[in-house]
């Protein structure tokens, strides 16, 4: 199920241009034009993340924090177009995990919103022994056995199939997995991935030219393959 971020800014072509940014790396969106009206879309949306602009009508984004900070402790990202680092130490204080400053470039946004998500999922511990189909991954190990035999992966490739076995089902964009490979994601090395991807299907897929494990899901990325509910005999 994809992640819903919450961006509040006033300004509407930026609420546009954030929002298609982040669908493109397969987040659900929902916006507010002020604090007020963001309050309301936190209680109904329940959203993983919240992208909030600092100055902003009826209610700027302080006054939001000191609300919304008492209900839930979701992950913020503060947007703001002053340089003031009273305002940055105001924001951090409230809670903010994160701070960007007017103008930015929205790839560094993304960015941020995938490290800061990261950050606040660490504390769900993830097992060590990874099954799906007949693929089992040791991460302690650093194994992986397809169909019980031991199959070499580099180590990009190992972290790529981790990523994607932990989470069967779930879409990855290239720069989600570039992350969890590097820590940072570079736009230039996105498609290197697709070499990765490619180089991963030789090794554990039963017919490469047609993968039945690792799925590409076009305009989006990839993701391992759903397990597939039993069906009533």
């Amino acid at each position: 199920m994809a992640q819903t971020i919450l961006v509040v800014d006033d300004e509407s072509k930026l609420r546009d241009l954030i929002r298609v940014y982040l669908e493109q790396e397969g987040y659900r969106v929902v916006e507010a034009g002020h604090g007020r009206e963001a309050l309301y879309v936190a209680r109904v949306e329940k959203p993983d993340l919240v992208i909030l602009d600092v100055m902003m009508p009826e209610m700027g984004g302080f006054e939001f924090m000191r609300a919304f900070g008492k209900e839930a402790s979701t992950p913020v990202i503060m947007l703001t177009a002053k340089v003031d680092d009273s305002d940055k130490i105001v924001g951090l204080e409230l809670g903010a995990d994160d701070y960007v400053t007017k103008p930015f470039n929205v790839r560094e946004l993304i960015a941020r919103v995938r490290a800061v998500l990261r950050r606040t999922q660490r504390g769900t511990a993830e097992p060590d022994l990874l099954r799906a189909f007949d693929i089992v991954l040791d991460r302690a190990g650093c194994t992986v056995k397809v169909a019980d035999q031991f199959i070499d992966l580099t180590p990009s490739e190992f972290e790529i199939l981790a990523t994607l076995m932990a989470a069967q089902g779930q879409v990855f964009s290239r720069l989600d997995l570039l992350d969890r490979m590097s820590g940072n994601a570079y736009d230039g090395y996105e498609r290197t991935i697709d070499v990765h991807i490619r180089n991963l299907r030789t090794k554990i897929e039963p017919d490469p030219r047609h993968p039945k494990y690792i799925e590409t899901v076009y305009g989006m990325g990839y993701r391992f393959a759903p397990a597939k509910a039993p069906t009533d005999r």
